[in-house]
Order: C-alpha cells, then sequence, then structure tokens
C-alpha cells in the first residue's frame, strides 16, 4: 500500500514545487559548464555563486566558507579525513560519540586502520554527552572533535555551543554532523563555536544528492576529490548546478517558514507523545523529553518486532521507519538504542516518526490509532 500518512521525514523529504521550478531551467536550457568562459558557462558560475551566498545567509556563515558536496556522508568524510590527515603532525587523536551517523563512525574506523586513535564517548540514556566529558577525554595529541548537532534516529540535540566553547579556548577543531537540523532549528555560524558543519539538501525538502560542508575561515582543509579547480581547488568535478540551485532554494523557503513550522512541529511532537504515553501500555520515548529535534518521536514498545509493526502500519498506509537497522527480516537493534541502554525486552521494539512541514494533528491521530492496533495485534499472537 502506497503511503497514505508520511511519517519518515528523518530518512528523506518531498522535494517541494519552488525548489522544482528553481532548479528546472538548469536540467533544459541552461546546461553550461560553470568553468567555461564564455556566456552560459558564465551564468552557471553566476547560479552557483548566488546559491553559496544564499545559504551562507541563512547559517549566518561567509560565503567563502560554504563548499559544495554530495551530501552529508560525504561532507562528514571529508572533514575527518582531512582534519586528521593535515594535523597528523600534532597528533593522531580524535574523539566522537557512540551515537554517531555512520559516516562518522566508519570514517573513524577507517581511521583507526591507519594507526590513529578514537575515543568513543558514551552518553546518558537521553543520548546526551556532556561538555564536561568531551573536556576529560581531551589528550594532548586530540586534534578533532566530531559530535552531532541532532540525533537522526532519537532527536536529542546536543550541548553544541558549549562543548564548542571548550574546545575553542583549547584550540581545537570541532567539528558538527547536523544534516538533521540545518533547516529544523536556527543555527548560527557567527555564535556558534563550530568550525566544520555537514548538511544534505533532501533532509529539508532539496534534491537528493547534493549538500554543503561549512569550513570556518583559516581552518585546515584539504582536497578531497583531485582533479580540476572547482570550489576553489578543494573539491574537483563539474558542478551538479541544478541540485545547488535546488538545496538553496529550499534552505531559503525552511528559513522563512521556521518560526511557525518548528512551533507547530514542536507542539505536534508533544501532542503525539503524549497520546501514545496514556493509551499503549508499556512503551518508552526514546531521546530527551524535550532537547530534541521538533517533529522527531522514537518509541521502543515492550515485547514488539519493529519489522512487523513497521508491516501492519504500512498495511495502513502509515510510513514510518525502524530504530533499528533491519536485515533480511530479522531485527538488528541500532548502535544508538544500544547506547542509550534500552532494556532488551523493548530494544527491538524500537520504532521512530518524524513528522513535515505538511504533517496535521489528523495525521497524528490516525498514526496513534494505526499504532496501537498494530500493537494490540502482535500482542496477541
Amino acid at each position: 500500500m502506497s503511503c497514505r500518512i508520511y511519517m519518515d521525514h528523518a530518512a528523506t523529504t518531498e522535494m517541494l514545487p519552488e525548489v522544482r521550478e528553481a532548479m528546472e531551467p538548469y536540467l533544459r536550457e541552461e546546461y553550461g559548464n560553470a568553468s567555461t568562459s564564455y556566456e552560459i558557462g558564465v551564468r552557471m558560475h553566476d547560479a552557483i555563486e548566488e546559491a553559496r551566498e544564499k545559504i551562507a545567509w541563512v547559517i549566518d556563515a561567509q560565503p567563502e566558507e560554504i563548499f559544495f558536496t554530495s551530501g552529508g556522508s560525504e561532507s562528514d568524510n571529508w572533514v575527518i579525513k582531512s582534519v586528521a590527515g593535515e594535523k597528523k603532525n600534532s597528533g593522531k587523536h580524535l574523539i566522537t560519540t557512540r551515537i554517531e551517523h555512520h559516516a562518522v563512525l566508519r570514517s573513524c574506523q577507517y581511521l583507526e586502520s591507519l594507526g590513529y586513535e578514537v575515543t568513543y564517548l558514551d552518553v546518558d540514556d537521553y543520548g546526551l554527552v556532556s561538555a564536561e566529558e568531551v573536556v576529560h577525554a581531551l589528550r594532548e595529541d586530540t586534534t578533532l572533535v566530531s559530535v552531532m548537532t541532532g540525533n537522526n534516529e532519537i532527536g536529542t540535540l546536543e550541548p553544541i555551543a558549549d562543548i564548542g566553547a571548550q574546545l575553542r579556548a583549547r584550540g581545537i577543531a570541532f567539528h558538527t554532523d547536523a544534516v538533521q537540523a540545518v533547516g529544523q532549528i536556527p543555527l548560527s555560524m557567527m555564535r556558534l563555536p563550530v568550525d566544520y558543519l555537514s548538511a544534505s539538501a533532501h533532509k529539508f525538502h532539496g534534491p537528493k544528492g547534493v549538500g554543503f560542508l561549512y569550513a570556518r575561515k583559516n581552518q585546515d582543509l584539504s582536497s578531497f576529490i583531485h582533479g580540476g579547480s572547482q570550489e576553489r581547488g578543494k573539491r574537483a568535478g563539474t558542478e551538479n548546478v541544478a541540485g545547488i540551485v535546488g538545496m538553496a532554494q529550499a534552505l531559503v523557503i525552511a528559513a522563512q517558514e521556521m518560526p511557525y513550522t518548528r512551533g507547530k512541529l514542536t507542539r505536534l511532537r508533544n501532542y503525539f507523545v503524549e497520546r501514545v504515553r496514556h493509551e499503549i501500555p508499556n512503551i518508552r520515548l526514546n531521546g530527551h523529553p524535550y532537547k530534541r529535534l521538533p517533529g522527531n518521536v522514537n518509541f521502543s514498545i515492550e515485547g514488539i518486532d519493529a519489522t512487523a509493526l513497521l508491516v501492519l502500519l504500512e498495511e495502513d498506509g502509515i510510513c514510518a521507519s525502524a530504530g533499528s537497522a533491519c536485515n533480511t527480516g530479522q531485527t538488528r537493534i541500532s548502535h544508538v538504542i544500544e547506547a542509550i541502554r534500552v532494556p532488551e525486552d523493548y530494544a527491538a521494539g524500537s520504532v521512530r516518526f518524524t513528522m513535515g512541514r505538511d504533517t496535521t494533528r489528523r495525521d497524528v491521530d490516525a498514526c496513534v490509532d494505526a499504532l496501537k492496533r498494530s500493537v494490540t495485534i502482535l500482542r496477541q499472537e
């Protein structure tokens, strides 16, 4: 059954009509290469730079601090591998948390295979890591710390400002994977003590396959893709002009709508949580109760298999996702659910519902009603 109610906006979002409209000329008549000197190429170059300025405006950065990538995973890989390589003579120790996106965790694991050392910090039962814990883990040879802004599974918002302030005072580079947060909550690079930030367009109603990396001026960032001189010689390859233009348009719209959308999603989230807590027994909310992304709800349900639950929800036209990775029909507990110490009899029943700009209270009511029915059926089996 097709999705009647889409509750998986953390996975991806629908591209807005305004975004498609902005991209259309660059998929048709405006097909030039931005590296050429004739008029159609110059127009492509100008379109890219205008998009760079728009994105910089939204996150309160300088245009020259924005680098275009293929998405959040590339941005994470670029920062971690580049900074580690650039600073290896100063030290080969990095710090991250156990609940990061796999793009961060596996980049760190790759560096460990090259002789680097990585400290993986534990989080509390809400998924929070404190600035004090980060400071305690610092060593003389620590060169980079990476802590995500908002967790993609449980929605917890980390104390990025506090962590960054401690690291800046010590001259240590700080990266945050903000893929789930950009376009959802206000982020100012002028105010946040962050040196690198990763983002992906399809999380805020832009196109897939394009993202950006913010790198503060004077920070180390070596070339990630070698070849031509695109992105000031840092990332070679002919630019995805349509994708870049679409991403900028989507982010501007997200910023303009944020004061309304953020409040609406927070209210819907709280309503969702309260209904479920009162109407479904033996269920727990994962993540921080209020220090969390506006539209994120993640539950673990006692005695339920998430894979089976999602099948029943889809039969009711509701698309959600497991709080765990599913492989060949077997539920494998995710590293995030393990890290926050969800009890064993609850962990396999972890499901995530993430709402978006068009989600309504009626959608939430239908979702909760379907969840109640599905849980009742599975508990009777």
